[in-house]
């Protein structure tokens, strides 16, 4: 509540009118429960996707197979980086609880271009399958391929781009209650993709190189 003070002029005398302005109260804890929703929401993309692979992922239509054009060392140089940027970020937050900025945004940086190569791996591994003609029309195999794979992907290049810009929020105005909160998301946001990233490592590579 917030007191506004109005003059009010009544035959030549002016009396001050008081009266209450409600302020909407912002909750605790209300803007990690709303991106907890929302992960919720991203959690069934990602389970429709998997579907879809699930059903179509032997779908092959005369084209190649997972184990002719899946290349598993590659892959899993690239899951490694995921999960290390997943650990720095978590270095990131400790440093961001002591109140150390300075440290916190070096384990940022660190986890934005552990993300970075990542997704540059990924766009490498989807130029040489098109290069080879195995794009997404090759066959309903790698349509699902790519619908999952490439939405994963899209969902760590957001990622990148959210962490810039909080890191020049945090430049900015410093390790402001409201810019803690959004890296506490930007954590949930990022664990989140690193444990679709596991299931798509072994749905869609592991078993995808089985014959």
């Amino acid at each position: 509540m917030s007191d506004t003070t109005l003059p009010l002029s009544s035959g030549g005398t002016s009396e001050p009118l008081r009266f209450h302005v409600a302020e909407e109260p912002h909750p605790p804890n209300g803007t990690l429960l709303g991106f907890w929703l929302y992960l919720m929401s991203d959690c069934l993309i990602f389970a429709c996707l998997f579907a879809a692979y699930g059903v179509l992922g032997r779908e092959y239509a005369g084209g190649p197979t997972g184990t002719q054009v899946l290349e598993l060392p590659t892959v899993a140089l690239n899951t490694t980086m995921l999960l290390l940027s997943s650990i720095t970020y978590g270095f990131a937050v400790l440093e961001m609880q002591r109140n150390r900025q300075k440290p916190m945004m070096v384990w940022l940086a660190v986890t934005g271009l552990l993300g970075a190569a990542f997704v540059a791996l990924e766009l490498t591994e989807f130029a040489h399958l098109i290069a080879d003609g195995n794009g997404p029309q090759r066959s309903a195999f790698l349509s699902s391929f790519f619908a999952l794979v490439g939405t994963h992907g899209l969902h760590v290049t957001c990622g990148i781009i959210w962490l810039i810009v909080l890191m020049v929020q945090v430049k900015q105005k410093g390790l402001i209650l409201a810019n803690k909160r959004r890296l506490m998301c930007l954590s949930m946001f990022w664990h989140f993709l690193d444990v679709i990233w596991v299931g798509v490592f072994s749905f869609v590579y592991l078993m995808g190189v089985l014959p």
